[in-house]
């Protein structure tokens, strides 16, 4: 049986040379021959490559495991550069503000919001170590942000101007109208007590007054979004979008009296 598979292997071979060698010598039979070995090659071929994929199975799922290791760790560390130079862009420009106002300021990180209040407080890692003591104000180089609350030694509760219980004397830059901004609930301000025949539009700055003895004055409180008329008709109130992102802060400047 060995040799009668021998001697048929050999003469398979024979043919098959001898095929080439015609289509070689007349190009008239190239065409028909090779569209008749186009399909038994195309078959070997996929053939060949499904047994080549289970051969090398398992160094091809080692290779893609590597690779996914490979790729996780590089978008860490795009993360991660990403991360240092949005940091270092907002420490140069708290740095390039507190060079610029005339106030001695310290300045701190935001570590922790309070659970409880959580649009409305924010935590930061410096207290009366630090020289910081209640009712100090807080500010970022965007603008006016909140109050002291609470100090320990080592950290501070500053309440956002954002909450509806800190209230603060304003004027709008361009008329000097003078009113009172309060937080609400919606996270936007309002600027209450103007009077009817108030110099007042949309797009105005708010800046803080100065007749509120903590807060200086000339501070960025926000932007006038809106003005309507109280219930009672004889007022009108300001909404205002706040200058600074208070769900965004990550450092703030405390102001030292």
């Amino acid at each position: 049986m060995f040799k009668f598979r021998k001697k048929t292997l050999i003469s398979f071979l024979i043919f098959v040379f001898l095929l080439l060698s015609l289509c070689s010598f007349i190009p008239s039979i190239r065409r028909p021959l090779l569209n008749i070995f186009r399909f038994p090659l195309s078959v070997l071929t996929v053939i060949r490559k499904e047994i080549g994929g289970l051969v090398f199975y398992h160094r091809n799922l080692l290779q893609s495991e590597k690779l996914k290791e490979e790729v996780y760790l590089l978008q860490k560390k795009l993360n991660d550069t990403t991360e240092v130079y949005l940091e270092n862009t907002r420490l140069k420009k708290l740095l390039s503000f507190k060079t610029s106002i005339p106030y001695r300021v310290i300045a701190a990180r935001v570590i922790g919001r309070d659970p409880s209040n959580w649009s409305s407080t924010i935590i930061i890692d410096k207290g009366s170590d630090s020289g910081i003591k209640k009712g100090f104000v807080s500010i970022s180089f965007l603008g006016l942000v909140g109050r002291v609350i609470e100090v320990s030694s080592s950290t501070s509760k500053i309440i956002l101007l954002s909450d509806s219980a800190l209230c603060v004397s304003a004027i709008i830059q361009r008329s000097r109208q003078e009113g009172l901004v309060c937080g609400s609930l919606g996270g936007l301000l309002i600027m209450k007590y103007l009077t009817k025949e108030s110099d007042i539009r949309v797009n105005d700055a708010v800046i803080t007054s100065g007749l509120t003895d903590v807060y200086p004055k000339g501070l960025l409180i926000g932007r006038v979004t809106n003005i309507n008329e109280e219930f009672s008709g004889l007022t009108r109130y300001a909404v205002v979008k706040p200058a600074v992102d208070f769900l965004g802060l990550e450092e703030v400047l405390i102001i030292i009296p």
